[in-house]
Parts: C-alpha cells; structure tokens; sequence
C-alpha cells in the first residue's frame, strides 16, 4: 500500500490581529480536522502561509501541530524555500519535530533548470531519514515538474510521494500510470473540485484547502469514491463545487492566494473555529463587505446541505483585525 491516502488537508494557520500564530484558534482548527475524520494533516503548505513564517516560527508551528495530533494521524511538513541548504535545515527540523513526512517544491527565485531541480530533491533525500514527498505548484516556483523528472525520483526511490497542486491532470494521469508498478509511491491532488474524476484515474488522495471548512464533505467524498459510488460522489463533489465558490468573493480586490485562504480563514471565523481572518502582510484579509458574502454562501441550503455541526458555533461577522 501507499504510505499515504485518503484526505489530508493543508492546514490553515490562524494569525492573531498582531500578525502571530494564534495556537488556541490552532488547536480548535486540529481538532476540527481530525474529529471530522481527515487521514492525515499538511502543516506549512501554501495554504498555511507557510513562506511568511520565519525558520523559529516553523518549528514551533510543526512541534504543536504534532503534540496536538498525537498519533492520531500523521503529520505531513512542508519544508519550503528557494534554496537546497535552506530546505534541508527546514527539513531536519520536520524531521527531528516527530514528521511523517518531508514535503519539497522546485527552488524558486534562483533560476534552476529540471536537472538541477531533480539533483535539489536528491540533496535534500540524502540529509534526512523522513520519506519525501515532491510538490509540484508551478503557479508559486514556476518552474513544472514534468513527467519524466517526477517518475525519475519515484522509480529511484528519492520521493515516495505527489502532491499535485499543477492543475496539469493530464500528466497527473501519466506519472499515475508510469508508477503503477511502485506498490509504495502515491500521488494527491491538490484540487478541490476534481477530485471525484482524479480519484476514479488512479490518485490515492486529495489535499483539498477547503477542507478547512468542510473535512467532512471531503471525508465523504473520498468514502463514495472508495466505495465505487460515483453517483454519490458526483453529487458530494459538485455541492463542494458550489462551497469553493467562496475564493471568488474578493478576487477584485485581492491575490489569489489572499482570495483563496482568505475565504476559507474568513468562513472559519465564521463557523467560530478560528477567531480572526487576518492574513500575513502584504496579504489582504477579506473585508466585513465580502466576509458578509461568504455567510451567505455558507448560509445556502443548496450549498450547506452537507455540511456537519462544527466543534464550535457560528459567530457575528467582524472586521478583519
């Protein structure tokens, strides 16, 4: 079997109206996820902000994210930064923190090519002993991870794992089928809104953002597909469809990652799990206008009729700090 499956959501970090990590907002969001029966969590991915949170601030992200798991499910680190020797500190630091596992990107801003790139993952494979998972997200380090460099590492055994944030399913669908006779190598998607069909050509998993809102819905979700259901997992997968509409609420005004995060952090202020939307700077939070927008659309019968009773209760729209 893989090492990993099933759904393991990036796990969004609260921040304070002072910009620092709220750990009680934190804890409430861990626990969201692992009661609501996710497979596992990534802990400093995109969605956690991760590149805003200096080399102390990591270590102290993943060493809570840990105890709070407790063996419950396994902890995934994203150890993400332009650099080889960077990374590998990160790296060790997942590692000695109690990591299932190492997530790594390609190098960004420096200008490396795919050989550089394949001999990056090597590097960063030979100074730890936690199994490395490679994250292709062009998008953030434009650079791709083609097929040919991604079944390269799978078949010498340097990744043991995908994270697919590409939006490239064709060539998903390729390494799938190129490593198909690697009984311990699996690839997730990073979609939301794809995961039915992903699932159905052969991923093992899904690292869906919004599951910070709804880990049941994507918990669900995976179960249908598991089950060979594919009526019931259409069905769960375009009412998630619908959900997702929520990071369009501020595209105007904002990035797409504030958008993005910024719509799921608001709708968990919301749901009272977290207690403020704030972004790390320069990144805008969503304002009380657009916040408004996102209670109406958690709000639709159509859109939150899966969607389970949270740990905590829905609280009064506030500003952003």
């Amino acid at each position: 079997m893989p090492l990993f499956t099933g759904v393991v959501p990036p796990v969004v970090t609260p921040l304070t109206s002072s910009f620092e990590v709220d750990y009680p907002s934190y804890q409430r969001v861990l626990e969201h996820l692992i009661e609501n029966g996710v497979h596992g969590l990534f802990v400093l991915g995109s969605t956690s902000e991760v590149v805003f949170h200096d080399e102390a601030t990591r270590r102290k992200i993943v060493e809570f994210a840990v105890k709070i798991a407790a063996g419950r499910v396994p902890v995934i680190v994203g150890a993400i930064d332009p650099t080889t020797d960077r990374v590998i500190g990160h790296a060790r630091d997942a590692q000695t923190a109690g990591a299932a596992a190492v997530v790594v990107t390609a190098p960004f801003y420096t200008r490396t090519n795919l050989a550089e790139t394949i001999d990056h993952f090597r590097y960063v494979r030979e100074a730890i002993d936690t199994p490395l998972i490679a994250y292709d997200i062009p998008v953030c380090v434009g650079l791709k991870l083609d097929r040919k460099t991604t079944v390269t590492l799978a078949c010498e055994g340097t990744i043991t794992g995908l994270k697919d944030s590409s939006a490239d399913d064709g060539n998903l669908r390729y390494v799938l089928a190129d490593t198909a006779h690697l009984p311990d190598f699996f690839a997730m998607t990073g979609s939301e809104i794809v995961v039915d069909s992903v699932l159905a050509m052969g991923a093992h998993g899904v690292v869906p953002g919004l599951a910070n809102v709804d880990p049941a819905g994507y918990v669900r979700l995976w179960e249908h597909c598991q089950a060979g259901d594919l009526t019931a997992a259409r069905s769960e997968q375009e009412r998630l469809c619908r959900l997702f509409e929520m990071v369009w609420v501020s595209a105007a005004r904002t990035s797409g990652g504030s958008a993005g995060v910024g719509a799921f952090k608001t709708a968990m202020r919301h749901l009272g799990i977290i207690d403020t939307n704030v972004m790390a700077r320069p990144q805008r939070a969503l304002n009380d206008e657009e916040a408004a927008k996102i209670a109406s659309i958690l709000a639709r019968p159509a859109y939150s009729a899966g969607l389970d009773a949270c740990i905590c209760t829905p609280r009064e729209n506030q500003s952003a700090t």
